[in-house]
């Protein structure tokens, strides 16, 4: 396996301008991974998950345009209990059974920070809502990766359900996403 080499936004934008990230580009689901971070009992409990299931694609022009899908099957979040993953695959929460997937549509990339901001859309039970992911950009021998964090609070997507207060309305999505050239 390569070793990917971390970009800064500016070498990010040069090889967005000079066409080196132009194409097709496929999420290899064996290297990627959503995972979900979240507080409960009032904050003083960590909630981590993972979802298992993660497909995506994306595509760069030739002028350094970027566009792309990550979806996740809500279906497969894990967070190692059984209980409250069928809970969170429920009608209080995802939805699993009326809207299985859980998507993130890329609809634009620009410099920021340490690397780049991505604009686009996220999908939850049904309502779609704007948001942008900041990430840190990897490239090397034809892979792309992004490793970023998207805050959301959940109430956005109408996720209110919160047995007496109990668990925390903002949560995180850690994307660690890989991408092979087509």
């Amino acid at each position: 396996m390569a070793s990917l080499e971390q970009l800064d936004p500016a070498a990010l934008q040069a090889l967005l301008h000079e066409g080196k990230l132009a194409g097709a580009w496929a999420l290899d689901p064996a290297r990627s991974e959503v995972l979900l971070e979240s507080r409960h009992t009032w904050g003083l409990l960590p909630v981590h998950g993972v979802f298992r299931e993660v497909a995506g694609h994306g595509t760069v022009t030739a002028a350094g345009d970027v566009s792309g899908v990550i979806t996740v099957a809500a279906a497969s979040v894990d967070t190692k209990d059984a209980r409250r993953d069928k809970h969170l695959r429920s009608a209080d929460f995802f939805d699993a059974d009326h809207h299985p997937d859980i998507t993130f549509s890329a609809d634009g990339a620009t410099p920021a920070g340490d690397g780049v901001r991505v604009a686009g859309n996220l999908t939850v039970a049904g309502r779609t809502r704007p948001v942008a992911l900041d990430a840190r950009v990897s490239s090397g021998d034809g892979e792309l990766r992004l490793d970023g964090e998207l805050r959301v609070n959940r109430a956005d997507f109408g996720l209110t359900w919160n047995f007496i207060g109990i668990a925390a309305m903002d949560n995180t999505l850690v994307v660690r996403a890989l991408f092979t050239r087509q």
